[in-house]
Protein backbone atom coordinates (compact mmCIF):
# COMPACT_ATOMS: atom_id res chain seq x y z
CA UNK A 1 0.00 0.00 0.00
CA UNK A 2 2.83 2.24 1.09
CA UNK A 3 4.50 1.55 -2.52
CA UNK A 4 1.13 2.73 -4.35
CA UNK A 5 0.85 5.36 -2.55
CA UNK A 6 4.72 6.44 -2.92
CA UNK A 7 4.24 5.67 -7.00
CA UNK A 8 1.43 7.54 -7.20
CA UNK A 9 3.13 10.57 -5.72
CA UNK A 10 6.10 10.05 -7.73
CA UNK A 11 3.40 10.29 -10.85
CA UNK A 12 1.43 13.39 -10.02
CA UNK A 13 4.33 15.76 -10.17
CA UNK A 14 5.21 14.04 -13.65
CA UNK A 15 2.05 14.34 -15.05
CA UNK A 16 1.91 18.31 -13.83
CA UNK A 17 5.06 19.09 -15.09
CA UNK A 18 4.44 17.30 -18.49
CA UNK A 19 1.20 19.18 -18.80
CA UNK A 20 3.19 22.58 -17.90
CA UNK A 21 5.49 21.81 -20.93
CA UNK A 22 2.63 21.18 -23.25
CA UNK A 23 0.95 24.79 -22.31
CA UNK A 24 4.22 26.35 -22.61
CA UNK A 25 4.69 24.67 -26.27
CA UNK A 26 1.00 26.06 -27.29
CA UNK A 27 1.79 29.38 -25.99
CA UNK A 28 4.96 29.07 -28.15
CA UNK A 29 2.81 27.92 -31.02
CA UNK A 30 0.37 30.90 -30.29
CA UNK A 31 2.98 33.80 -30.11
CA UNK A 32 4.71 32.61 -33.53
CA UNK A 33 0.95 32.33 -35.06
CA UNK A 34 0.27 35.52 -33.96
CA UNK A 35 4.00 36.78 -35.13
CA UNK A 36 3.31 35.07 -38.78
CA UNK A 37 -0.15 37.03 -39.33
CA UNK A 38 0.67 40.32 -37.70
CA UNK A 39 2.30 42.54 -40.87
CA UNK A 40 -1.54 41.41 -42.18
CA UNK A 41 -3.35 42.99 -39.51
CA UNK A 42 -1.20 45.54 -39.34
CA UNK A 43 -1.21 45.85 -43.00
CA UNK A 44 -5.36 45.94 -42.56
CA UNK A 45 -5.18 48.15 -39.81
CA UNK A 46 -3.25 51.23 -41.32
CA UNK A 47 -4.74 50.52 -45.13
CA UNK A 48 -7.94 49.62 -44.44
CA UNK A 49 -9.68 50.09 -40.89
CA UNK A 50 -7.76 53.52 -40.42
CA UNK A 51 -9.33 55.01 -43.69
CA UNK A 52 -12.44 53.45 -43.32
CA UNK A 53 -13.35 54.93 -39.38
CA UNK A 54 -11.68 58.02 -41.20
CA UNK A 55 -14.04 58.14 -44.15
CA UNK A 56 -16.61 57.74 -41.51
CA UNK A 57 -16.12 61.13 -39.43
CA UNK A 58 -15.69 62.88 -42.56
CA UNK A 59 -19.08 62.32 -43.78
CA UNK A 60 -20.01 64.12 -41.25
CA UNK A 61 -18.04 66.80 -41.61
CA UNK A 62 -17.58 69.28 -44.96
CA UNK A 63 -13.58 68.94 -45.71
CA UNK A 64 -11.67 70.52 -48.26
CA UNK A 65 -8.32 68.67 -47.49
CA UNK A 66 -6.27 71.96 -48.56
CA UNK A 67 -6.99 73.46 -45.05
CA UNK A 68 -5.82 70.66 -43.18
CA UNK A 69 -7.41 68.84 -40.23
CA UNK A 70 -8.39 72.49 -38.63
CA UNK A 71 -10.09 72.93 -41.96
CA UNK A 72 -12.70 70.19 -40.61
CA UNK A 73 -16.40 71.61 -39.80
CA UNK A 74 -18.45 69.10 -38.28
CA UNK A 75 -21.90 69.23 -40.00
CA UNK A 76 -23.62 65.84 -38.43
CA UNK A 77 -26.04 64.07 -41.33
CA UNK A 78 -25.98 67.31 -43.48
CA UNK A 79 -24.28 65.21 -46.09
CA UNK A 80 -26.85 62.33 -45.89
CA UNK A 81 -29.26 65.12 -46.58
CA UNK A 82 -27.79 66.71 -49.71
CA UNK A 83 -27.15 63.41 -50.41
CA UNK A 84 -30.70 62.43 -50.70
CA UNK A 85 -31.91 66.02 -52.49
CA UNK A 86 -28.86 65.43 -55.23
CA UNK A 87 -30.28 64.52 -58.70
CA UNK A 88 -26.81 63.58 -59.90
CA UNK A 89 -26.45 61.43 -57.02
CA UNK A 90 -29.45 59.69 -58.20
CA UNK A 91 -28.64 59.96 -61.46
CA UNK A 92 -25.21 57.84 -61.36
CA UNK A 93 -27.06 55.42 -59.10
CA UNK A 94 -29.45 54.75 -61.62
CA UNK A 95 -26.57 54.20 -63.73
CA UNK A 96 -24.67 51.97 -61.78
CA UNK A 97 -27.55 49.94 -61.02
CA UNK A 98 -28.05 49.79 -65.10
CA UNK A 99 -24.28 48.92 -65.50
CA UNK A 100 -24.55 46.42 -62.77
CA UNK A 101 -27.96 44.79 -63.59
CA UNK A 102 -26.99 43.94 -66.49
CA UNK A 103 -23.26 43.52 -67.22
CA UNK A 104 -22.88 41.07 -64.18
CA UNK A 105 -25.77 38.64 -65.36
CA UNK A 106 -24.43 38.91 -68.84
CA UNK A 107 -21.26 38.04 -67.97
CA UNK A 108 -22.11 35.38 -66.04
CA UNK A 109 -24.32 33.88 -68.66
CA UNK A 110 -21.54 33.87 -71.19
CA UNK A 111 -19.20 32.48 -68.95
CA UNK A 112 -21.17 29.46 -68.26
CA UNK A 113 -21.58 29.58 -71.92
CA UNK A 114 -17.93 29.40 -72.55
CA UNK A 115 -17.30 26.59 -69.34
CA UNK A 116 -20.08 24.52 -70.91
CA UNK A 117 -18.02 24.61 -74.01
CA UNK A 118 -14.74 23.98 -72.96
CA UNK A 119 -15.80 21.16 -70.76
CA UNK A 120 -16.60 19.38 -73.62
CA UNK A 121 -13.66 16.80 -76.16
CA UNK A 122 -12.69 19.98 -77.97
CA UNK A 123 -9.35 20.22 -79.66
CA UNK A 124 -6.41 22.51 -77.89
CA UNK A 125 -9.15 23.24 -74.96
CA UNK A 126 -6.40 24.43 -72.56
CA UNK A 127 -4.95 26.73 -75.04
CA UNK A 128 -8.66 28.11 -75.38
CA UNK A 129 -9.15 28.27 -71.57
CA UNK A 130 -6.03 30.53 -71.15
CA UNK A 131 -7.13 32.62 -74.32
CA UNK A 132 -10.46 33.69 -72.65
CA UNK A 133 -8.87 33.87 -69.29
CA UNK A 134 -6.19 36.60 -70.20
CA UNK A 135 -8.44 39.62 -70.48
CA UNK A 136 -9.49 39.57 -67.20
CA UNK A 137 -5.44 39.63 -65.61
CA UNK A 138 -4.94 41.84 -68.87
CA UNK A 139 -3.91 45.56 -67.94
CA UNK A 140 -6.78 48.06 -67.01
CA UNK A 141 -4.80 50.69 -69.22
CA UNK A 142 -4.47 48.20 -72.08
CA UNK A 143 -7.91 46.96 -72.29
CA UNK A 144 -8.75 50.91 -72.64
CA UNK A 145 -6.76 51.81 -75.30
CA UNK A 146 -7.66 48.86 -77.26
CA UNK A 147 -11.27 49.15 -76.43
CA UNK A 148 -10.84 52.95 -77.37
CA UNK A 149 -10.03 51.98 -81.06
CA UNK A 150 -12.46 49.57 -81.85
CA UNK A 151 -15.08 52.23 -80.40
CA UNK A 152 -13.51 54.54 -83.02
CA UNK A 153 -16.59 56.61 -84.55
CA UNK A 154 -15.04 56.56 -87.74
CA UNK A 155 -11.59 54.47 -88.31
CA UNK A 156 -12.97 51.47 -85.85
CA UNK A 157 -12.86 47.65 -87.29
CA UNK A 158 -16.34 47.17 -85.72
CA UNK A 159 -18.22 50.36 -87.66
CA UNK A 160 -16.16 49.85 -90.97
CA UNK A 161 -17.17 46.05 -90.49
CA UNK A 162 -21.06 47.40 -89.51
CA UNK A 163 -20.84 49.33 -92.12
CA UNK A 164 -19.71 46.76 -94.88
CA UNK A 165 -22.88 44.65 -93.67
CA UNK A 166 -24.96 47.68 -94.78
CA UNK A 167 -25.34 49.49 -91.61
CA UNK A 168 -24.71 52.75 -93.19
CA UNK A 169 -25.05 54.87 -90.00
CA UNK A 170 -23.77 52.67 -87.05
CA UNK A 171 -23.49 53.87 -83.56
CA UNK A 172 -21.31 56.26 -82.20
CA UNK A 173 -20.39 54.20 -79.20
CA UNK A 174 -18.57 56.13 -76.75
CA UNK A 175 -19.01 59.64 -78.50
CA UNK A 176 -22.58 58.75 -77.65
CA UNK A 177 -24.81 59.40 -74.94
CA UNK A 178 -27.37 56.71 -76.02
CA UNK A 179 -24.86 54.30 -76.82
CA UNK A 180 -21.75 54.74 -74.47
CA UNK A 181 -23.25 52.77 -71.04
CA UNK A 182 -23.76 50.22 -73.81
CA UNK A 183 -20.58 50.08 -75.06
CA UNK A 184 -19.34 50.26 -71.68
CA UNK A 185 -21.11 46.65 -71.11
CA UNK A 186 -20.19 45.00 -74.27
CA UNK A 187 -16.74 45.95 -73.11
CA UNK A 188 -16.90 44.60 -69.10
CA UNK A 189 -18.71 40.95 -70.30
CA UNK A 190 -15.69 40.47 -72.54
CA UNK A 191 -13.06 41.15 -70.19
CA UNK A 192 -15.29 39.11 -66.91
CA UNK A 193 -16.47 35.92 -68.89
CA UNK A 194 -13.34 34.42 -68.53
CA UNK A 195 -13.05 34.57 -64.91
CA UNK A 196 -16.64 33.17 -64.84
CA UNK A 197 -16.19 30.60 -67.49
CA UNK A 198 -12.94 28.97 -65.05
CA UNK A 199 -15.00 29.24 -62.06
CA UNK A 200 -17.67 27.52 -63.91
CA UNK A 201 -15.17 24.73 -65.57
CA UNK A 202 -13.77 24.42 -61.38
CA UNK A 203 -17.77 23.63 -60.46
CA UNK A 204 -18.13 20.96 -63.57
CA UNK A 205 -16.01 19.15 -63.20
CA UNK A 206 -16.36 18.44 -59.60
CA UNK A 207 -20.08 17.30 -60.77
CA UNK A 208 -21.13 13.59 -59.91
CA UNK A 209 -20.92 11.75 -62.73
CA UNK A 210 -23.30 8.61 -61.44
CA UNK A 211 -26.32 11.53 -62.04
CA UNK A 212 -25.33 11.62 -65.93
CA UNK A 213 -25.08 7.85 -65.57
CA UNK A 214 -28.55 7.57 -64.77
CA UNK A 215 -29.80 10.68 -66.99
CA UNK A 216 -28.11 8.59 -70.12
CA UNK A 217 -30.13 5.04 -69.04
CA UNK A 218 -33.27 7.03 -68.89
CA UNK A 219 -32.70 8.68 -72.77
CA UNK A 220 -32.27 12.02 -71.62
CA UNK A 221 -30.69 14.45 -73.73
CA UNK A 222 -27.91 17.05 -73.61
CA UNK A 223 -30.62 19.88 -72.72
CA UNK A 224 -32.82 17.89 -69.96
CA UNK A 225 -29.57 16.70 -68.41
CA UNK A 226 -28.60 20.48 -68.34
CA UNK A 227 -31.82 21.74 -67.08
CA UNK A 228 -32.24 18.66 -64.58
CA UNK A 229 -29.20 18.10 -63.32
CA UNK A 230 -25.99 20.45 -64.12
CA UNK A 231 -28.06 24.13 -63.68
CA UNK A 232 -29.43 23.08 -60.56
CA UNK A 233 -25.72 21.73 -59.50
CA UNK A 234 -24.02 24.89 -60.57
CA UNK A 235 -26.54 27.79 -59.17
CA UNK A 236 -24.02 27.78 -55.64
CA UNK A 237 -21.62 28.67 -58.03
CA UNK A 238 -24.18 31.64 -60.11
CA UNK A 239 -24.96 32.85 -56.58
CA UNK A 240 -21.08 33.24 -55.96
CA UNK A 241 -20.39 35.11 -59.32
CA UNK A 242 -23.34 37.11 -58.99
CA UNK A 243 -22.45 38.28 -55.78
CA UNK A 244 -19.36 39.03 -56.25
CA UNK A 245 -19.89 40.69 -59.63
CA UNK A 246 -22.47 42.91 -58.60
CA UNK A 247 -19.86 44.04 -55.70
CA UNK A 248 -17.00 44.87 -58.29
CA UNK A 249 -19.38 46.18 -60.60
CA UNK A 250 -20.94 48.90 -58.30
CA UNK A 251 -16.88 49.90 -57.26
CA UNK A 252 -16.25 50.31 -60.79
CA UNK A 253 -13.74 53.50 -61.87
CA UNK A 254 -10.99 52.87 -63.45
CA UNK A 255 -12.02 51.55 -66.98
CA UNK A 256 -14.88 54.45 -66.90
CA UNK A 257 -12.77 57.25 -66.08
CA UNK A 258 -10.07 56.03 -68.97
CA UNK A 259 -12.63 55.17 -71.21
CA UNK A 260 -15.35 57.78 -70.67
CA UNK A 261 -14.49 60.29 -67.94
CA UNK A 262 -18.17 59.99 -67.33
CA UNK A 263 -19.35 61.29 -70.28
CA UNK A 264 -20.49 62.28 -72.80
CA UNK A 265 -22.50 64.41 -70.57
CA UNK A 266 -23.29 62.09 -67.36
CA UNK A 267 -24.29 59.36 -69.43
CA UNK A 268 -21.78 57.10 -67.71
CA UNK A 269 -20.95 58.72 -64.19
CA UNK A 270 -21.64 56.16 -62.03
CA UNK A 271 -21.63 56.41 -58.40
CA UNK A 272 -18.10 55.60 -57.94
CA UNK A 273 -16.85 58.25 -60.57
CA UNK A 274 -19.40 60.69 -58.86
CA UNK A 275 -17.51 60.22 -55.71
CA UNK A 276 -14.44 60.69 -57.38
CA UNK A 277 -15.48 64.05 -58.81
CA UNK A 278 -16.67 65.43 -55.45
CA UNK A 279 -13.47 64.35 -54.25
CA UNK A 280 -10.52 65.32 -56.16
CA UNK A 281 -11.99 67.54 -58.23
CA UNK A 282 -14.75 69.90 -56.38
CA UNK A 283 -12.95 68.77 -52.82
CA UNK A 284 -15.91 67.70 -51.00
CA UNK A 285 -14.59 65.04 -49.38
CA UNK A 286 -17.36 64.98 -46.57
CA UNK A 287 -19.86 64.95 -49.54
CA UNK A 288 -17.79 62.12 -51.12
CA UNK A 289 -17.48 59.71 -48.11
CA UNK A 290 -21.28 60.05 -47.18
CA UNK A 291 -22.35 58.79 -51.00
CA UNK A 292 -19.45 56.10 -50.30
CA UNK A 293 -21.29 55.18 -47.25
CA UNK A 294 -24.90 55.20 -48.87
CA UNK A 295 -23.37 53.00 -51.47
CA UNK A 296 -21.59 51.01 -48.91
CA UNK A 297 -25.50 50.07 -47.24
CA UNK A 298 -26.81 49.85 -50.44
CA UNK A 299 -24.75 47.59 -51.74
CA UNK A 300 -24.89 45.68 -48.32
CA UNK A 301 -29.05 45.70 -48.55
CA UNK A 302 -28.57 43.90 -51.92
CA UNK A 303 -26.19 41.23 -50.63
CA UNK A 304 -28.06 40.65 -47.84
CA UNK A 305 -31.28 40.57 -50.68
CA UNK A 306 -29.52 37.79 -52.77
CA UNK A 307 -28.49 35.63 -50.05
CA UNK A 308 -32.16 35.93 -48.86
CA UNK A 309 -33.40 34.44 -51.86
CA UNK A 310 -30.34 31.56 -52.65
CA UNK A 311 -31.88 30.43 -50.05
CA UNK A 312 -34.96 29.07 -52.15
CA UNK A 313 -33.45 29.32 -55.54
CA UNK A 314 -29.76 27.59 -54.77
CA UNK A 315 -29.26 23.69 -54.30
CA UNK A 316 -26.18 22.27 -52.07
CA UNK A 317 -27.37 18.69 -52.74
Amino acid sequence: MATQETAASGVAPAVRSSQSAQRQVRKKNQRLGYLFVAPNFIGFAIFTLLPLVFAFAVSFAEWDVISGYDGIKWVGLKNFGTAFTDGNFWGSLRLTLYYAGLGVPLTTAVGLMIALALNGPIPGRSVLRLVFFIPFIANTVAIAAVWIMIYHPRYSPLNTTLRSLGIDDPPLWLASSQWAMPALIIMAVWAGAGYASIIYLAALQSLPADLYEAADIDGAGAFQKFRAITFPLLTPTTFFLLVTGFIGASQSFGIINLMTGGGPGRSTTVVSYYIYQNAFQFYRFGYAAAMAWLMFLLVLLLTLGLWIFQRRAVTYD
